[in-house]
C-alpha cells in the first residue's frame, strides 16, 4: 500500500509516504528561507516522497518563534523566501504543506521578545535542547490574556495566508510535541479556569479557533491538517487520561474543517496505553480524517503493517528520511537501507551539521 496513490483533500499524492517536519535551525537570523533549504527539501521530493512537510515556521513577531535561526510566514519578506524552496519541490512532482507553529513556553531564542507566553504560569519539565542552540532550563512563562489568545490565532490565520499566497499546497497546525496549541490541550500545564481550561474538550477550545479561522482564511480548497500527540519534546512519557478521552479529544477534532490528523509516537506501532489500540488507531476509529502516522517508521515492514491493518492512510518519516532522501525509491527497488547516523544532528542539528558530517563518512 506504500507505493499507492491517495487523495488528501485538495491534493493527490502519488503514494502514501511523506517526510515529517523536523527542525533544522537552517534560515537566517531573520527567518528567511534559503538556496540551501531549497536544496534539502528538494532532495526528497526528488526521491520519491509524495508529500514534503516543512519544519515547524514561526507565525507571528511577538512570543510565536521558537529557535534561533527557524523559518518564519510572519511577513512578506518570509513569505517571498520560501517560493525557491516551493518550486524546488514541486519540481519534482510532490505537494509541500507548511507546518505552522508557535513555541509557547518552550520558546529558547526568539528575535522578538526575551520573555515566553503559555496557557498558565507554569515552568516547563525538561531542559532546553542544545543542538538547536539551547542551554539550561526553560524560564519559566507568563499566562497569555485572552487578548493574546486571539493575537496567535491572528497569527495562525495571516501565516496561512501567506502560505497560500507564496504556492503552498496545503497547511499543517502544529498542535503537537508541548508547543503552545498542545500546552493548552495539556492537563497540569493549563490551570485556567476561563473558557480554555478545565475538561479535556475546553482545554482543546485554542486548537479549535485556530483551525476554525485557519480555514476560513484559506478556503475549502486548501488542504489543512492537525498534528497532534501525547509525548512531548520536553516530556516523552507525557499521556492522556487512557482511551476514552483519546475517543473523546478525536472524536471533537473529527467535526473540525480538517483534511487529515498528523499523529506523532515515538513508536507508532505501540498501544497508546500499554495495551489496546495504538494513538493512530484510535484517530482513525474516533476522527472520521485520513491519519497519517509518524514515529519510528522507517522500516518498511512496519510503515506497511500500521497501513494494511487500517490504523493509518498515510506514514510520515523523520530519521529515515534524513538517512536516505530517496527512501520511497529504494524500498521500491528494494534496496538496502542504513542505520540513522545520529551524528547528522550533532553538535547542531542544522543543514550544515549535516553537509560536514557526510562529507567525512565520503572522505573516510
Amino acid at each position: 500500500m506504500l507505493a499507492t496513490p491517495f487523495e488528501l483533500g485538495a491534493l493527490r499524492l502519488r503514494n502514501r509516504v511523506a517526510v515529517a517536519p523536523m527542525t533544522r535551525v537552517s534560515a537566517s537570523a531573520e527567518g528567511l528561507a534559503t538556496s540551501q533549504m531549497a536544496d534539502y527539501y528538494g532532495s526528497f521530493a526528488a526521491g520519491g516522497f509524495a508529500l514534503v512537510t516543512t519544519e515547524g515556521i514561526y507565525t507571528d513577531e511577538a512570543w510565536s518563534q521558537g529557535y534561533l535561526f527557524q523559518p518564519g510566514l510572519a511577513n512578506n519578506a518570509q513569505r517571498d523566501a520560501w517560493r525557491p524552496v516551493i518550486d524546488a519541490v514541486h519540481r519534482h512532482g510532490a505537494a509541500f504543506v507548511a507546518q505552522l507553529m508557535h513555541a509557547g513556553a518552550l520558546s529558547q531564542g526568539n528575535r522578538f521578545r526575551t520573555d515566553t507566553r503559555a496557557p498558565s504560569a507554569v515552568q516547563p519539565k525538561g531542559a532546553q535542547m542544545a543542538f538547536y542552540r539551547g542551554e539550561g532550563a526553560y524560564p519559566a512563562p507568563r499566562e497569555m490574556s485572552e487578548a493574546e489568545t486571539v493575537q496567535a490565532v491572528d497569527g495562525f490565520v495571516q501565516s496561512a495566508r501567506r502560505a497560500r499566497e507564496a504556492g503552498f499546497d496545503g497547511v499543517e497546525i502544529h498542535g503537537a510535541n508541548g508547543y503552545l496549541l498542545d500546552q493548552f490541550l495539556t492537563e497540569g500545564v493549563n490551570l485556567r479556569r476561563d473558557g480554555y481550561g478545565g475538561e479535556a474538550l475546553c482545554r482543546l477550545r485554542l486548537i479549535r479557533d485556530t483551525v476554525m479561522a485557519v480555514r476560513q482564511e484559506v478556503g475549502d480548497d486548501f488542504t489543512l491538517g492537525l498534528r497532534i500527540s501525547q509525548g512531548k519534546v520536553n516530556d516523552f512519557t507525557h499521556k492522556w487520561r487512557g482511551e476514552q478521552e483519546a475517543a473523546d479529544i478525536f472524536g471533537a477534532l473529527g467535526e473540525l474543517p480538517l483534511d487529515y490528523l498528523h499523529v506523532t509516537e515515538f513508536e507508532a506501532w505501540q498501544p497508546a496505553f500499554g495495551t489496546g489500540p495504538s494513538l493512530a488507531a484510535l484517530a482513525r476509529r474516533h476522527g472520521g480524517l485520513p491519519v497519517m502516522a509518524n514515529g519510528s517508521l522507517h522500516d518498511p515492514a512496519r510503515a506497511e503493517a500500521l497501513l494494511t491493518t487500517g490504523s493509518a492512510d498515510l506514514v510520515s518519516l523523520g530519521r529515515g528520511a534524513l538517512t536516505h532522501a530517496d527512501w520511497p525509491q529504494r524500498v521500491k527497488q528494494d534496496l538496502p537501507l542504513d542505520a540513522f547516523d545520529r551524528g547528522l544532528l550533532s553538535p547542531l542539528a542544522d543543514l550544515d551539521n549535516a553537509a560536514r558530517r557526510r562529507s567525512e563518512a565520503v572522505r573516510s
